[in-house]
């Protein structure tokens, strides 16, 4: 069981994720808007992963990876980005994200992401 941050401006797809990460019995320690919360949530939060979206006001996902890689370089960071973002995915990928997952939420595919990174 993992402990996951959900980073997402849209409140819906906040909560569409934290339903299925919970149904897979993964504790939500945390919730954020955007990038800078995220970024200042993250230490007192200490998530094992963090669902990032890309396209968010005051901080994208991308800086917000930067970030996060300065503060914690074992950060796990899984990309949320809609189709058609491919370009923005790769640079994401560079910038230190593990993985992406495409909006909308696939069960399994979140399932499979998480597995991926061997959370312990």
């Amino acid at each position: 069981m993992a402990k996951v941050m959900v980073v997402d401006d849209t409140a819906f797809m906040r909560l569409k994720l934290k339903q299925i990460l919970k149904e897979f019995g993964h504790e939500i320690v945390g919730e954020a808007e955007n990038g800078k919360i995220a970024v200042d949530k993250y230490k007192s939060l200490d998530p094992d992963i963090v669902f990032m979206d890309i396209t968010m006001p005051e901080m994208d996902g991308i800086e917000a990876v930067k970030t996060l890689k300065k503060i914690d370089s074992d950060v796990q960071v899984v990309i949320c980005s809609a189709m058609g973002q491919k370009k923005i995915v790769l640079e994401a990928i560079k910038s230190g994200a593990k993985d992406f997952i495409v909006k909308p939420f696939k069960k399994g595919k979140i399932e499979e992401t998480i597995n991926k990174l061997n959370i312990q």
